[in-house]
């Protein structure tokens, strides 16, 4: 059986970095961390942390980055970790259906307060529902069946249960592996680990889910109420 290139969709201050870790402690996966990065900031001209030296040290030119995506590995797993804030307007999407694809999820408020607490402004658009949602409508049409999608909230609870699922959907083999890994620094990590990753660095495993009490002020319980009716229409489909 050939490899697959598989296509983790999720929006900012999700649980993407640690599902990272989680596949790339399997005995026979590639990971890429957030490849459209570089070619979002410079296109956008937008002011994020660590902006020159993430476009430095990435690819601006998207269709270099696409035709990376898209080679499939003899055997194994090539898992691409991107973040929807990152899918921009003039992208193709002929290429997605030669991906698989899994969109990973979390309610907005949450997201929202954890996002404030890493940078200063804040608008719907930086956490990528609308993207997302977007993509999750494309893809579906474009290959026939909903992608798998994994709500964050149900995922902590039981993570061993929801990676054997996702595992048997693919048709790879689960491997126990994805549960624990080493904490520290990746070679694979991008360039804004430094700013983003102080929680996962430190991280060995999924950490249990814990409801905590999310305070927002009116402007970010707006942002959040914007982007409830894409989180919803996403949810509905959780695993």
């Amino acid at each position: 059986m050939s490899g697959l290139c598989l296509a983790m969709w999720s929006g900012p201050r999700n649980i993407s970095t640690a599902m990272m870790r989680a596949w790339e402690n399997r005995s026979d996966c590639q990971v890429i961390d957030e490849p459209f990065y570089a070619h979002f900031l410079k296109h956008t001209s937008l002011d994020h942390p660590m902006r020159e030296q993430v476009i430095e040290a990435g690819n601006t030119d998207w269709q270099d980055v696409v035709a990376s995506l898209t080679i499939k590995p003899p055997s194994g797993v090539f898992y691409q970790k991107h973040i929807t804030t990152h899918w921009l307007d003039h992208f193709s999407m002929d290429w997605l259906a030669m991906l698989d694809h899994v969109f990973l999820i979390r309610e907005p408020a949450p997201v929202v307060a954890s996002y404030a607490n890493k940078r200063e402004s804040l608008t719907a658009s930086d956490l990528g529902y609308v993207q997302q949602a977007a993509l999750f409508e494309n893809i579906t049409a474009t290959k026939g069946q909903r992608p798998i999608v994994i709500d964050s909230r149900r995922f902590l609870e039981n993570p061993a249960d929801q990676l054997q699922h996702i595992c048997s959907s693919l048709a790879i083999d689960f491997e126990p592996a994805m549960l624990k890994w080493p904490a520290g620094v990746r070679d694979s990590d991008g360039i804004w680990e430094a700013h983003w990753y102080d929680a996962v660095r430190l991280s060995t495993g999924f950490a249990p889910y814990q409801q905590r009490q999310v305070e927002l002020d009116s402007a970010q319980q707006s942002i959040a109420d914007s982007c409830q009716p894409y989180y919803a229409a996403l949810a509905k489909y959780a695993i």
